[in-house]
């Protein structure tokens, strides 16, 4: 008998080898001409909803405003962010996307929509043959929630 802790074990490296042979790290480095490593991507993606201050990036991504200037001055060396002065305080700098910025990001939703749709695929037929397997048969722990209502399939 295979023990819970064996269970969890496989189901990890599983999901790890799934998303290591859908990586899009590659082309998304091709398309792009360099890697959204470092933090960069987080922070790229997160000024797609508005302008952000270097401390709100830092807090937001628990890291320090030395190290969030230092990932911002990467991007804004590519092109894909701006320093502007804060409206409200000349001694604050909003970091925003450039058009460049919001080229990239339309770049990689296109390539990561591939992998995140077979994902997405893969995981509402899991959760569609659990919610049709007979009671005595379902896996045992909480309900799945539904991906697009978040509320339980059971």
């Amino acid at each position: 008998m295979v023990s819970a802790e064996d269970q969890v074990q496989q189901a990890w490296a599983l999901m790890q080898r799934f998303v290591e042979a859908h990586s899009r790290r590659g082309e998304l480095a091709e398309a792009l001409g360099f890697r959204l490593g470092g933090g960069r991507g987080k922070i790229l993606f997160q000024l797609r909803g508005g302008p952000a201050t270097l401390s709100q990036l830092a807090e937001a991504n628990g890291v320090d405003a030395p190290y969030a200037t230092l990932i911002v001055d990467k991007l804004e060396a590519h092109g894909l962010v701006e320093r502007r002065t804060h409206p409200d305080d000349r001694r604050r700098k909003l970091v925003t996307l450039t058009a460049a910025g919001h080229s990239a990001i339309a770049t990689a939703d296109a390539i990561l929509a591939g992998a995140l749709g077979q994902l997405t695929g893969l995981l509402t037929r899991l959760a569609d043959a659990d919610a049709a397997a007979p009671e005595g048969q379902r896996p045992s722990g909480p309900p799945a929630p539904d991906p697009g209502t978040g509320e339980a399939l059971r």
